[in-house]
């Protein structure tokens, strides 16, 4: 019985795989390959954005600018992830329902604040921004709170699974002395899920940086700024030194994180990070609230100000086309230009994780610290830990660009398209994709792998028959994760000329057509939720 099961599993996740490469396949249709791709200037394109790489500019105006632009996407992530925590606190803890006692109002809570929390992670960060700049002016608290939302919605929902999954015995010993609800959180939930929180949390600041430099796109300052202005001036030197600076930022926030887990795990070795830690975060904090409120003039007086209310209402009267003759969103051909959109922006998903995941499987193996080291194969070469510094350089590289800064370097050398938005979304994706696997294979069960070499298999036969098949369905679990993130992105990438909704989206937005926008947003709100629904039952599949 074990093994008809065992062969049935092995069966579906074998149809799964074939499935995905066929799809991805499909999704290559969506480009007519010819040389039209390429822009007639996009090969001597390539050539000044290498040059660039290679020769940044470090003029004292740049660095300076590079300084005080790094300092204003820092500010803007901690003061976004302090609010994006907030939210998820309270969020999280009612959609996990172990503050209600009933099975139906537990059911209830977790059901109505998961959709609350899926929503607000389901819209891009970019298109808060937007919508709060349409709302409320530039104001660096626009940049904020469009920060705060998605995050606190992704953080929610990360802190109810993370208290769903406490077992339950240390938590029936407190009922059973007596322990209130609030000392069942203080003293038995939240000491159980403290590390992963804190690990995931640094984990989304990371990302949060990245997402404060493309607030740019939208005016509002900092790194991505002064990259798009770069871009638009063709100075890709000066291009390569903003991005080193928000590089830097990231791997330095990387290098922070990685010492506080190791704190967390040891406590008596990593009571010094932990306290060094707390002061470093109330010292940020601190700095980037008095950043926003004194030196930027942010006021939360002016946010709420008649003026803007009226902006507000005349915003969203336009969405719901209050006085619209015929809506956007109930009109035929408009729903048909909109489907046929998001069916583009779908492939263009689907492209870019087959991209991302083609260059993972080429790297990954060399650069696993347990093969670069010989533990796992029990063959240890010279040259192994040159492939293995050199492919993490490329991964660091790789996801501490934005995917909109990808995107808006490619179409100075691709013509707007599919092709270019996938390119960039892979790029970036790339990464992260395979710094996830590689840490798979580190932590891969070494018995089978020993087994093999003892009976003298070589080293290929090792990793294909040893290492692959017990580390393949995370990596799947990866892959599908990247691709529910990718088709969040997606609508970003189309603001700079990378087709799909994100095109459409911003040209709405320029002309004021209101109705169009929640039209879109209705198409790729339905887009995340399909793409959420399919990966989650792929995923099932692969277990």
């Amino acid at each position: 019985m074990t093994k008809l099961k065992h062969s049935l599993q092995l069966q579906r996740k074998n149809i799964l795989t074939l499935f995905l490469i066929v799809v991805f396949i499909w999704s290559l249709f969506a480009v007519t390959w010819s040389d039209d791709l390429i822009h007639a200037g996009g090969l001597a394109t390539i050539g000044q954005v290498l040059e660039g790489l290679f020769q940044p500019n470090f003029s004292p105006e740049i660095l300076s600018l590079a300084i005080e632009s790094t300092w204003i996407t820092f500010a803007y992530a901690v003061a976004g992830m302090s609010l994006a925590i907030v939210i998820a606190f309270f969020l999280g803890l009612f959609a996990s329902g172990i503050l209600n006692n009933s099975r139906g109002m537990k059911l209830a809570s977790k059901g109505f604040f998961r959709a609350v929390l899926g929503f607000l992670r389901a819209i891009h960060e970019l298109v808060w921004a937007l919508i709060f700049v349409a709302m409320f002016g530039l104001t660096p608290l626009s940049a904020v709170l469009a920060l705060a939302i998605p995050y606190g919605g992704i953080l929610g929902r990360i802190f109810a699974d993370m208290l769903n999954d406490v077992p339950e015995e240390p938590i029936q010993a407190l009922r059973s002395s007596g322990a209130s609800k609030l000392q069942c959180l203080l003293y038995g939930y939240f000491p159980i899920v403290r590390s992963n929180i804190i690990s995931y949390t640094m984990y989304r600041f990371e990302c949060a940086i990245r997402s404060s430099a493309i607030m740019s796109f939208v005016g509002l300052g900092g790194l991505g700024f002064q990259i798009q202005l770069s871009l638009n001036d063709l100075n890709y030197d000066e291009v390569w030194t903003f991005i080193f600076f928000l590089i830097g930022i990231v791997v330095l926030v990387d290098i922070w994180s990685s010492q506080l887990r190791k704190g967390l795990n040891k406590p008596k070795q990593g009571f010094s990070v932990k306290t060094f830690s707390i002061l470093l975060v109330t010292v940020f904090l601190t700095i980037s609230w008095w950043f926003i409120f004194v030196v930027e003039n942010a006021s939360l007086t002016d946010l709420f100000s008649e003026k803007n209310a009226y902006y507000a209402q005349k915003f969203f009267r336009g969405l719901f086309g209050v006085a619209v003759e015929e809506p956007a969103f109930l009109n035929r051909d408009s729903w048909l230009e909109a489907l046929q959109l998001t069916y583009e922006t779908l492939r263009m998903s689907i492209m870019a994780i087959g991209f991302s995941t083609i260059a993972m499987f080429l790297t990954v193996i060399p650069a696993a610290r347990n093969i670069a080291n010989g533990s796992l194969t029990l063959t240890a070469k010279w040259y192994n830990w040159l492939f293995f510094g050199f492919i993490r350089i490329l991964y660091i590289f790789s996801r501490a660009i934005p995917e909109l800064v990808w995107a808006m370097i490619i179409v100075f050398i691709f013509k707007p398209g599919v092709l270019p938005g996938a390119i960039a979304l892979a790029l970036h994706n790339f990464g992260i994709l395979g710094k996830l696997c590689a840490e798979v294979i580190e932590n891969a069960d070494e018995r089978p792998v020993r087994n093999l070499a003892s009976s003298g298999a070589s080293q290929s036969q090792m990793l294909l028959y040893g290492v692959l098949p017990s580390v393949m369905p995370q990596f799947l679990t990866y892959i599908l994760y990247r691709w529910e993130v990718i088709m969040r992105t997606t609508i970003v990438v189309g603001f700079v000329g990378a087709g799909g909704l994100g095109l459409q989206f911003k040209m709405s937005l320029s002309f004021f057509h209101y109705t169009d926008i929640t039209l879109l947003l209705i198409c790729y709100c339905l887009l995340v939720v399909i793409a959420d629904f399919i990966s989650e039952a792929a995923r099932k599949t692969a277990k």
